[in-house]
């Protein structure tokens, strides 16, 4: 089994955050992960942008979906922002149902103090391989259907809509 993982916006790959809060971004910290996880599974990672998720178009989320749509792979895990993470997962089910897709989030950047980035990875390498072909979403030891899930605000959590 092999597993792509597409690199898109988020806070994992996060070098700092200016004081105007945003993002700065260099280089994914993906493949960093997987070696300190010790992923033994098939991962080809590919990197389609890195960029603060304010600035994300509609022309972004279709480079997703066609990529998606084009890997050779069936499981698919995607890095993502929380704020628009519902809206891609939806998209992606409008036009894929034969492939296991997760997207993850994080609080706080990979390269900080208790980040929780290596745990929600961790979770959606592991969601991607045992779970069937939908659309899904892995954050705070969950794992949350794309059509049943919305962010809370006020925690800073992903939680059930019904």
């Amino acid at each position: 089994m092999s597993i792509r993982i597409f690199v898109t916006w988020w806070t994992i790959d996060c070098n700092s955050i200016s004081e105007w809060e945003v993002y700065e971004f260099t280089e994914t910290k993906v493949p960093k992960m997987l070696e300190q996880s010790r992923v033994t599974a098939a991962a080809l990672v590919q990197v389609l942008f890195l960029k603060d998720s304010i600035y994300t178009t509609d022309q972004d989320r279709a480079k997703v979906v066609d990529e998606c749509i084009w890997c050779e792979e069936d499981k698919i895990v995607i890095t993502h922002w929380t704020d628009t993470m519902p809206l891609t997962a939806n998209v992606l089910w409008e036009k894929i149902k034969d492939k296991t897709i997760v997207l993850l989030w994080a609080m706080t950047p990979y390269n900080q103090d208790n980040s929780d980035a290596l745990f929600n990875f961790w979770a959606a390498i592991t969601a991607v391989q045992i779970l069937n072909p939908w659309v899904y979403i892995t954050m705070n030891w969950r794992v949350f259907n794309y059509d049943n899930v919305r962010k809370n605000k006020d925690d800073w959590v992903f939680e059930n809509i019904l």
